[in-house]
């Protein structure tokens, strides 16, 4: 069996969910060969048709379905777990302050984003002024130094965004929540349709074994997830674990479907996406 062609980030989720795979402790799958790169990196590759599996951004999926399917394991959906809208500590308390000032982003195919962008649509009146794309590390010290008014951040910064004086306007994923009562869809595991049905469907099993295997050992994760975690404390490290792995990362199961199909759905609706055949999700 070949070995497949893999690109996820370096986040603690995806190290710790891939940590088997990656060092061939998955019985009957070959060790694959890894590319560490942050999810706008990884969007492109799929748009592209590069790799065999990526880990990218569910408000990419739509753009990529043609060549790519969902495994429904391996991606992070959860609740709690949204995106922040962070100003400074002066910054009026009230979104529709937002109004035409500039918002820095950590891309504009995220599901970040498009999360940001369907709040807003209703938060916002009149619109907002200039969306700058920065990496996800830039924007709370953009936010502080006066560079962006507000920052809309990913990951690790739900622990760490008070460490530079900013404050939370709006959690993106509690706003999802209390629309929808659906969890949130953030990133999502896909692989090349030309694999064909039987070697997605181990690929599957094989992404659930690594899953399980991190949850039964975690210790054994610990030197990978913390060489790759760009300096993070190792208990931001833990904290971001137990968020983003969960149930969902097993299996999506229906309210996991739902919940993809509900934000393509309201996205659509309002143009930010093309509208998607439900049937290639599955």
């Amino acid at each position: 069996m070949t070995p497949l062609r893999i690109a996820y980030s370096p986040c603690p989720n995806d190290t710790f969910v891939f940590h088997a795979w990656a060092h061939g402790l998955v019985e009957g799958e070959p060790t694959p060969e890894v590319t560490f790169a942050d999810i706008d990196v990884t969007n492109g590759l799929a748009e592209r048709g590069e790799l065999d599996v990526l880990k990218i951004s569910y408000a990419q999926l739509p753009w990529v379905l043609d060549g790519y399917a969902l495994l429904p394991c391996g991606g992070a959906l959860g609740r709690g777990c949204g995106p922040l809208v962070l100003t400074g500590p002066d910054a009026p308390a009230d979104p529709a302050a937002l109004r035409g000032r500039t918002i820095a982003v950590p891309s504009e195919r995220s599901t970040a984003y498009l999360l940001f962008r369907l709040w807003a649509a209703e938060a916002v009146p009149g619109g907002l002024g200039e969306i700058v794309v920065m990496p996800f590390h830039e924007i709370m010290p953009a936010v502080r130094d006066g560079k962006v008014d507000a920052g809309l951040v990913i990951h690790e910064a739900r622990f760490t965004y008070q460490n530079f004086g900013l404050r939370c306007l709006a959690d993106m994923g509690e706003a999802w929540e209390t629309a929808t009562g659906l969890p949130i869809p953030l990133g999502a595991i896909i692989a090349k349709r030309s694999l064909g049905a039987e070697r997605l469907a181990s690929l599957t099993e094989t992404i659930r074994a690594s899953v399980r295997q991190a949850w039964a050992a975690p210790e054994a994760t610990r030197d990978y997830v913390m060489s790759h975690a760009q300096e993070m404390d190792p208990a931001v490290a833990d904290q971001h674990i137990a968020l983003y792995v969960n149930d969902f990362t097993e299996d999506l199961g229906e309210a996991g479907y739902a919940a993809v199909r509900g934000l393509f759905d309201r996205a659509a609706t309002q143009g930010l996406v093309p509208a998607v055949p439900f049937e290639l999700l599955s």
